[in-house]
Order: structure tokens, then C-alpha cells, then sequence
């Protein structure tokens, strides 16, 4: 590729957490080439980037395998089309960010047309179905890894793969800004606050939000000057409110429109769904307490492909129960409530976890979008 000519680069980010963590890339693509074009599904963070969006990212957002079949016949319509379009448009690189069961077949098929392809954010085949290596080596040229263990798993079966940091931890800074965050949602230093992150997908908020509401009102009649914020991904809003009339009526909650990171720096503790969100939460130096509920067939199929036993990426990467999780039919209201009055009982134990995030954060840091950006770069010299 020559020097003066930006490069077309084909994406696919789905839900909320690829566009963020797509976002940030890109933020390091265009630094690197300002007339980058960028195409493919994505969301709004990727958009203020540039990004054309020939489908919004939150047409993937579904979690756990009978949800997944509820969808099944458009998400692989709209897979097709773009596998069909990108053939036609033949970028110079795709770059798929996250997503994997949509995005290792569509790379696969790019591959074997001689578009090279790239996979940012490693599968957790260290956790789960560690037989999609195979796939993974036939699907892409290079693994863009975001924790260190990860690039010595994917040499041992010839894939080319680099560690570049988390995005997150150069997002969000070392210092917790608590008490901007605080003004700006009106709440007051000595209010004790409580964040809910239910998730960002339709399939969460049906088996979580019910659960983390009514033990947020639950904590509020054993401690009434409790605040709870809540913040939402766009469209959920419609979603949210009748659940929260229904679950926690009478609660101080507040609904918020995005802002999930003011949520997480103003907050004492967060009742978070497993994801992306819980290590949002640890760099934000917050503890919380993991939750997680979906289709009951789903977590039987799910639970027997586990290989660590831990869930909440904090407790992955410290390999330990640093947090507490309660999944499935041990998220219950009562536990969930129980598990975070105790960190706000304890001052020393919320403060002991607060050093382990603090390392945690600085080992991710690696100015993720430059060094992303260095690899890229060289794969597209290539």
C-alpha cells in the first residue's frame, strides 16, 4: 500500500461494548490516517469517527444460544449481504471486533477471497469452546489481544497474534473522577450511591433488570437514603421504565441516557451484568457484585463448556473470586442485595479491592489504539 493513500477498511462491531471498544480504534486509525474510510455494522461511537453504518451494531446484540435462534434467520441475512457487499467493495483490510460467531465465518469467507482479516479481541477460547482455535487459524491473519496471556496461546497453534492493551484502561483514567462525575449527575459527596448495569442487550434487560431492580428496592427499605442510578444503551428506555415501575417502585433511581462511566466513577458499588461492563467497573476501582440470568436451556449448555470457574473477566484476570458472582438461579434478588450492603459495610474490603483494580488497570494500560494501529499497519504493508 502506498504511503499517501489512506486505507478502506471494512468493520463489524455488535452491541454496545464492540462500538466503544471499536470506537477507541478507530480513534487511533484516523490520528494515523485522517482519510481513513471506514464501513460496514457499527454503532454511534464509531460514527463520530466517521464510520458509515450500513447496519446498526444492535442487530447483533443477542446473548445465549435460544436467543440467538430467535434471530437466527435475520442475522445470517444480514451476513450474507454483507458478505456479498464487501466482495463487490474489497476493502483492504476487515477487522472484525468482537462479535465472533457472527464475525469468524464472515472473516473466513473474506479470507479465502484474499481480503485480509483481522480479528480485534480474542474469543475467551481460554475460558469456553477452546475448539474454535481451529476456526480462528482458518478465518483470520492476525489477533489484535487485549490481555497478556493471550499471544502465547494463539503461537502454540501458528496464529499470528499481538498483545496491545485494553482500549478501556487508556479510556478511562487512573485518578476515579468522582466527584465531577457526582456534580454532573447531581448527586451529592455524602449521598451513597448505587449503580445498576443490567447490560445493553434486549435479552439482559428481560432475565437481569427485574432482578438487580427489585434488589436495589430490597436495599433501599433497609437503608432508605440509598441513590441508585441506572444508566441505559440508547432505544432501551421504552424497555426499562415499566420494568422499573414494576420491580422498584419507589425507589431513588434515576434512569440515565448512556453515561455509564459517570455512573461507574460516582458510584460506591455496582450490581453489574457479566460483560464488558465489569471491567469498566474494576478500572473505574468500584467494587460490585457480578450477575447474570438467561434462558434456562441456554445456561445448561453454557455452563458445560466452562473451563475456569470464574465469569466476570475482574475475577479472571486476578484468578480469583475478587468479587462476588451470582448467576442464574443464584442471582436473586435477597443474594444480590446481601452481597452489595456487605461492601458498603466494609470499608476495608472495599478498600483492598480498590488496590487490586489500581494494578489491574495500569497492567492493561498500553495505549491500545497506537499500538493497534502499529499492527495494523504492518499487516497492511504486508
Amino acid at each position: 500500500m502506498a504511503e499517501q493513500r489512506s486505507p478502506r477498511l471494512a468493520m463489524v462491531a455488535g452491541e454496545a461494548s464492540g462500538d466503544l471498544l471499536a470506537g477507541l480504534l478507530l480513534g487511533g486509525l484516523t490520528a494515523r490516517w485522517p482519510s481513513l474510510q471506514a464501513f460496514g455494522i457499527g454503532g454511534p461511537k464509531m460514527a463520530r469517527h466517521g464510520f458509515q453504518a450500513w447496519w446498526p451494531h444492535d442487530k447483533l446484540a443477542v446473548r445465549g444460544y435460544v436467543e440467538v435462534l430467535r434471530h437466527y434467520r435475520e442475522i445470517v441475512g444480514i451476513r450474507k449481504r454483507l458478505a456479498e457487499r464487501l466482495l463487490g467493495e474489497r476493502p483492504d483490510l476487515f477487522i472484525g471486533v468482537d462479535a465472533p460467531d457472527f464475525n469468524l465465518d464472515l472473516e473466513a469467507r473474506l479470507k479465502a477471497a484474499g481480503i485480509k482479516a483481522i480479528h480485534f479481541v480474542s474469543p475467551s477460547i481460554w475460558a469456553w469452546r477452546g475448539e474454535r482455535i481451529d476456526k480462528i487459524r482458518r478465518s483470520v491473519d492476525h489477533v489484535l489481544c487485549l490481555f497478556p496471556f493471550e499471544p502465547e496461546i494463539y503461537a502454540r497453534h501458528g496464529i499470528a497474534a499481538s498483545y496491545v492493551g485494553h482500549p478501556l484502561a487508556d479510556a478511562i483514567p487512573l485518578e476515579v473522577p468522582r466527584a465531577a462525575s457526582r456534580l454532573a449527575l447531581g448527586l451529592g459527596d455524602e449521598d451513597t450511591v448505587v449503580a445498576l448495569l443490567p447490560g445493553s442487550r434486549r435479552s439482559e434487560i428481560q432475565y437481569i433488570a427485574p432482578r438487580l431492580l427489585a434488589a436495589a428496592a430490597d436495599m433501599q427499605r433497609r437503608r432508605p437514603a440509598l441513590r441508585f442510578v441506572l444508566p441505559m444503551a440508547a432505544g432501551l428506555r421504552a424497555m426499562l421504565e415499566p420494568l422499573a415501575a414494576r420491580h422498584a417502585a419507589g425507589v431513588k433511581l434515576e434512569l440515565l441516557e448512556g453515561r455509564s462511566h459517570e455512573a461507574l466513577a460516582a458510584c460506591d458499588v455496582t450490581l453489574v451484568a457479566s460483560g464488558t461492563a465489569t471491567l469498566e467497573a474494576a478500572l473505574f476501582k468500584r467494587p460490585m457484585v457480578i450477575a447474570y440470568h438467561m434462558h434456562w436451556l441456554s445456561w445448561q449448555m453454557m455452563k458445560r463448556m466452562r473451563y475456569q470457574p470464574w465469569v466476570g473477566l475482574p475475577n479472571i484476570l486476578l484468578r480469583d473470586f475478587a468479587v462476588p458472582e451470582l448467576l442464574q438461579d443464584e442471582a436473586t434478588p435477597a443474594k444480590l442485595s446481601d452481597a452489595a450492603m456487605a461492601w458498603l459495610d466494609d470499608p476495608q474490603r472495599r478498600a483492598a479491592v480498590t488496590d487490586r483494580f489500581a494494578a489491574l488497570h495500569r497492567e492493561l494500560r498500553r495505549n491500545t489504539a497506537q499500538a493497534a494501529t502499529d499492527a495494523i499497519e504492518k499487516i497492511l504493508a504486508a
